[in-house]
């Protein structure tokens, strides 16, 4: 693929490496090009000649901007490995910061994905970084990895849903790496009737406002981000994020259906209890089949281990 060596004048050059990769995370040519300090038609010059130099398409164009084509996506794997490498290199030998980290995550609504978040940022030791997580809904979570908006998604399956969910993921070339099963709770204000129950079931919670992700346009049982989506109930909310669903169990003794997984320190007036069904979540993450996770994104998966693994829930890999 690279022809001449990094950096021979009759092949690929480290610094079109570079502008490659950030082209591929801002998901804009001039976004990029203002990042790294160079005119808007300097940089599309520099890819446009990338792309002859490899012979393949490596973006989609639109007037929204760019996305990473098949041939893109694949080559974004080298691509990285060969500017991480040659960092480590400047670092270790020229003595040169440590560049700027950059991460995306998109994930469901999770507690835990928040505190293995924070751990992560606490943890990195660079001088600067842009790192984004985003808790959206669950075909937007699909689309963000496919199309390298984030470099990975955190989401469920479980028996109802598998099919579709693994159909949409081999569809977009994405791979879903299992963490953990969970059992399912619900998730109530810790002034709820229900709070100090052992158990709570299906019949407990006929009459309580059932509080339930928004899914906008993709708007299936299959994308929904709780559990016996199906069930019809008599009160039914639908919400865009966490911070409005907590304060309407709060407000309306209403409920949801998650993990049980929940930080004291990050909700403190939510509890969870247990939910008597045969049911499990199975709890991953996704990302590009061909390209290889970046040191950082590694690093977050470890830190999302590290937090399942505090809550004592047992690890399946």
């Amino acid at each position: 693929m690279v022809r001449g060596g990094v950096g021979a004048t009759n092949g690929i050059t480290l610094l079109q490496l570079k502008y490659f990769v950030e082209v591929a995370v801002e998901g804009s040519i001039s976004a990029a090009a203002d990042l790294s300090f160079v005119a808007q038609p300097t940089m599309s010059a520099a890819m446009k000649d990338l792309e002859t130099r490899v012979g393949r398409a490596l973006f989609t164009r639109s007037a929204r901007g760019v996305t990473l084509t098949e041939d893109g996506a694949e080559f974004l794997g080298y691509a990285r490995q060969v500017v991480e490498q040659a960092e480590l290199l400047e670092q270790r030998y020229l003595g040169r910061p440590r560049s700027r980290r950059l991460l995306a995550v998109s994930a469901q609504h999770y507690s835990f994905v928040v505190d293995a978040f924070v751990r992560m940022v606490n943890a990195s030791d660079a001088a600067e970084y842009e790192f984004t997580l985003r808790e959206t809904r669950t075909w937007d979570i699909i689309e963000d990895v496919r199309t390298l908006r984030s470099e990975l998604g955190v989401l469920y399956r479980n028996d109802f849903n598998r099919k579709v969910i693994n159909k949409l993921l081999r569809e977009s070339g994405l791979t879903f790496n299992p963490l953990f099963l969970a059992a399912p709770h619900i998730f109530v204000a810790r002034t709820n009737p229900l709070a100090n129950r052992e158990r709570a079931t299906l019949a407990d919670l006929e009459n309580l406002p059932r509080l339930t992700f928004d899914q906008g346009a993709n708007n299936s049982f299959y994308f929904a981000e709780e559990i016996l989506s199906t069930l019809s109930s008599k009160q039914n909310i639908r919400v865009s994020d966490r911070a409005t669903i907590f304060n309407l169990m709060i407000g309306l003794g209403g409920y949801t259906i998650s993990t049980g997984i929940i930080s004291d320190d990050l909700d403190p007036s939510i509890t969870a209890v247990p939910l008597d069904v045969d049911e499990r979540i199975e709890i991953g993450w996704i990302g590009h089949t061909s390209v290889p996770l970046t040191d950082q994104a590694q690093g977050f998966v470890a830190q999302l281990r590290d937090v399942v693994t505090d809550f004592g829930v047992e690890l399946l890999v």
